[in-house]
């Protein structure tokens, strides 16, 4: 029988070919969708309550309307996000360290779910503006929550909160990007 080389190209070339198409396969891991995240341009928030500072215009600034809301309690919604920045205010009197307790209480609650919670203390002796932004790792509730005070008159607490389900790995970059913001609120806060 006389076989020509091509033939044995051929049947070499179908060889290689079943051989790469193994029973196994493997799936591509699961990827998070693309954030597009706006330019930082920020707005001064000055109303009749007793505080100041400048928030981020792609935020909503509206007044807290749940069934417990006290004077000058507020939220920062960021909608293209889903978060929001709650915050309260409470007047001091003598009670400055209950406050402080209490932060520090529902800080620490995440401590089951946390990676680690991160402390940065912040003070402008100038201002007389006080306080502990809390950096907290993991899939929590909240990954950030702060707290200002003048230690004699004023007390003010805002945590981050996210309308979704905690994935620490895809709320990443958005939970960056407001930290930063976060952190530019503490920066130009001032009592009234």
């Amino acid at each position: 029988m006389n076989t020509s080389p091509l033939f044995f190209i051929v049947i070499a070339g179908f060889i290689f070919f079943l051989s790469g198409c193994s029973h196994e396969y493997t799936p591509k891991p699961m990827g998070y969708l693309r954030i597009d995240l706006p330019e930082k341009t920020y707005r001064v928030y000055d109303s009749e309550a007793p505080y100041k500072f400048e928030y981020p215009g792609y935020a909503k600034v509206i007044a807290d309307k749940s069934f417990n809301t006290e004077p000058y309690w507020i939220n920062l919604d960021f909608p293209k996000f889903k978060g929001r920045i709650h915050i309260s205010y409470k007047d001091v009197n003598n009670n400055i360290a209950k406050f402080l307790d209490d932060t520090r209480t529902l800080v620490y609650k995440h401590t089951i779910k946390a990676d680690a919670i991160n402390e940065k203390l912040y003070t402008n002796s100038e201002k007389k503006v006080y306080g502990i932004l809390y950096d907290i790792k993991g899939n929590t509730a909240s990954s950030v929550q702060f707290y200002l005070t003048d230690s004699t008159t004023h007390f003010l607490r805002g945590a981050l909160y996210f309308n979704v389900e905690p994935n620490k790995d895809s709320l990443a970059p958005v939970v960056n990007f407001i930290h930063k913001d976060i952190e530019h609120l503490i920066e130009t806060f001032e009592w009234k």
